[in-house]
């Protein structure tokens, strides 16, 4: 038999026949180990342990103790004992993509008979609790690729995912009658999966495409410990109480309606009221800070588009060209900076008018996957605080450091202190996806990371997450539902300020080309206020809520009057007021106000009426307490000018 030399980790190299598992090269270097081993790295991808390898690589053999990667094996396990589960009680299933998640699993299902309903999920679980009871094992066998398609036949799906599978030796597992394929790893024996739960059940595109089949998600997880599960599980509970589509239903946010397209939200009163704010707040913050606004075209002519460069490296998120009928082809725009450059370029510049910063609340369009879709985290049309400046050269770090500044104080008004910092750089190997210029790259990376060290503050580095243009840093945040994502970004731009040939005229008179510095502030609109719901729980601040307070006559014949004066006045001031007159009992009229997170219920009576006075109550609080009207509205116009701050000094600092 032919032979392949395997390199360990500390650099030595040993032959093994060809074929031979990881786990029998565990075998080869003590029992111990092979007990503890889980899965193993074959050239850099986590395998099985019983993966056959069939060429010389780089290899490690990975145990128990590494809490990621058991994790994961146990994820894929609980999904293969979840479909053996449901072949068993659905012959004519047919079975799609199984996916580990960051927190768990998932296994797409067709079924004509019936999809699988969230009512019928414990059921199903106490059947697949009986298998894993029985510990049997979990078999491996390595076939062709063409015996798989044989043996998989009468499963469109599986055969689908088979097609794209490179290798020509495919890993089947089986249990008892019951046989399924993975790249990934999976646990010894059913016994493995200790705890687990199903979730939930969804509708998912085959593959993300709205054009293909709807199929049946079903979603689980499952940990080594109990105390694991029950932690996973409260978290999901407080998420979901915290999910912003779930607030937005309630408070009566936004809506998708499918009849008009997925991730195309309707902003309705209360939350445009709140987009609205954001928008004033930013544009007067951007203003104050040296930014002219400006407002573009969502649309462009397709060369635009072509000469930035986003469509040789950002066409699968751009919407197909829209043609003219005369040789003209117009895109709506995935982004706004090349609609930026042409307003620089509209005057020649000179070097005393640098920076330039342009700023637009833009609206922009991005060819998202209807699987991918979600609330307003994720949609098809949004508007991004955009902003792009351009610089000299010996300006760079200054300008730098004067975005960060604005952008933690920007935090501090929302009372945003939980981010981190992400130095995103190009992944090297990748050619295709970045813009080729290796000089540049490593020029604009030593420059933030050199802006970066000079600051004083801590950050990570990633590879492969750059924009295709430049280096970036990014300000990373969690969602509710425990995801990253990014909340701002400042980007260093040599290249677009070349393919669109800006200059400036510098001091002696001749040509120059300007630094291009892109950043955004807050993201979109959409998400930024989908971040913004979850992380004040929908309860906004009072600067921010749709309704600052709601006035309650106790009976409207005697008490109405004076509840309108006080709403009148409070208009006056710029707040935000409604009075409750439904011939509704008092009580519920409270407990209404306290479930729509009103910020103040005034209540006003004979008393009050007498001594010029309102009853309030604040949000999440049980106790009233009596003000003069004039007092109430005095304080809560200084609330508002204050952005609600609690008066906490804000966490992050930067010396500029």
């Amino acid at each position: 038999m032919a032979e392949i030399q395997l390199t360990f980790p500390d650099g030595a190299q040993k032959t093994f026949e060809q074929a031979t598992s990881l786990l029998d090269v565990a075998k080869s270097i003590s029992t111990s180990l092979a007990k503890k081993a889980i899965a193993g790295k074959f050239n850099g991808e986590v395998v099985d342990l019983q993966q056959p390898l069939l060429e010389d690589g780089a290899i490690e053999i990975i145990t128990k103790d590494d809490q990621a990667v058991n994790l994961t094996a146990t994820w894929h396990t609980a999904a293969f004992v979840l479909a053996a589960t449901l072949s068993q009680h659905y012959p004519e299933m047919q079975f799609g993509e199984v996916t580990a998640t960051e927190d768990g699993f998932y296994y797409d299902t067709d079924n004509e008979a019936g999809q699988v309903a969230v009512t019928d999920l414990p059921e199903i679980k106490t059947e697949m609790a009986k298998l894993i009871q029985s510990g049997e094992a979990i078999s491996r066998v390595s076939v062709s690729k063409d015996d798989a398609k044989k043996l998989f036949a009468g499963q469109t799906y599986k055969l689908a995912l088979l097609d794209e599978v490179e290798a020509d030796q495919v890993l089947v597992y089986q249990l008892g009658d019951y046989s399924d394929f993975s790249l990934a790893p999976m646990l010894g024996k059913v016994s493995d999966v200790k705890f687990f739960e199903l979730l939930s059940v969804a509708g998912a595109y085959w593959q993300g495409k709205s054009s293909n089949q709807m199929l049946q998600r079903i979603y689980g997880t499952a940990y080594p410990k109990q105390e694991e599960l029950d932690a996973d599980l409260k978290r999901r509970q407080e998420a979901k109480e915290r999910d912003h589509r779930v607030i937005g239903n309630q408070l009566d946010l936004f809506f998708v309606d499918p009849k008009v397209g997925a991730g195309l939200p309707y902003w309705l009163p209360n939350g445009a009221t709140i987009r609205r704010s954001i928008e004033r707040y930013i544009i007067d913050k951007e203003v104050a800070n040296g930014y002219e606004h400006v407002y573009t075209p969502i649309l462009a002519n397709l060369d635009l588009y072509k000469q930035s460069g986003h469509w040789d490296h950002y066409r699968e998120d751009m919407f197909p060209p829209m043609d003219m009928g005369d040789g003209e082809m117009l895109e709506l725009r995935p982004m706004n900076c090349p609609s930026h450059i042409q307003v620089y370029k509209h005057h020649p510049r000179s070097y005393r008018e640098l920076p330039i910063r342009i700023a637009e609340l833009g609206m922009m369009h991005r060819y998202e996957k209807s699987g991918a879709l979600s609330g307003l985290q994720r949609v098809r049309e949004m508007t991004l605080n955009d902003g792009h400046t351009f610089v000299r050269p010996d300006q760079i770090q200054d300008e730098f450091k004067s975005i960060l500044g604005l952008m933690i104080d920007v935090y501090a008004d929302f009372n945003i202190n939980d981010y981190t910092f992400r130095l995103s750089y190009r992944d090297p190997a990748n050619t295709e996806k970045y813009f080729d210029d290796d000089e540049m790259w490593n020029k604009a990376q030593a420059m933030l990371k050199g802006a970066m060290d000079d600051l004083g503050l801590d950050y990570v580095e990633a590879e492969g997450e750059a924009a295709f243009y430049g280096p970036k840093l990014d300000v990373q945040t969690k969602t509710a539902m425990g995801n990253e994502e990014t909340l701002s970004t400042i980007q260093l731009d040599f290249m677009l300020p070349e393919r669109f040939d800006l200059h400036y005229v510098g001091e002696d008179g001749e040509m120059h080309r300007p630094v291009m510095i892109h950043r955004g502030l807050v993201s979109t609109m959409e998400r930024f206020t989908a971040y913004l719901t979850e992380i004040y729980k929908g309860a906004f601040p009072t600067w921010l809520a749709p309704t600052q307070a709601v006035i309650i006559p106790v009976k409207n014949d005697l008490h109405y009057d004076y509840a309108k004066n006080i709403k009148d006045e409070m208009i006056k001031r710029g707040l935000r007021v409604r009075i409750d007159d439904r011939n509704e009992k008092m009580g519920y009229k409270i407990r209404e106000a306290q479930t729509s997170k009103i910020p103040y219920t005034l209540v006003v009576g004979d008393q009050e009426l007498a001594q010029a006075t309102v009853s309030v109550r604040k949000y999440g609080e049980e106790n009233t307490v009596e003000e003069a009207s004039d007092m109430f509205i005095n304080a809560i116009v200084a609330e508002v000018g204050n952005y609600s701050r609690d008066g906490k000094q804000h966490t992050k600092k930067i010396n500029l």
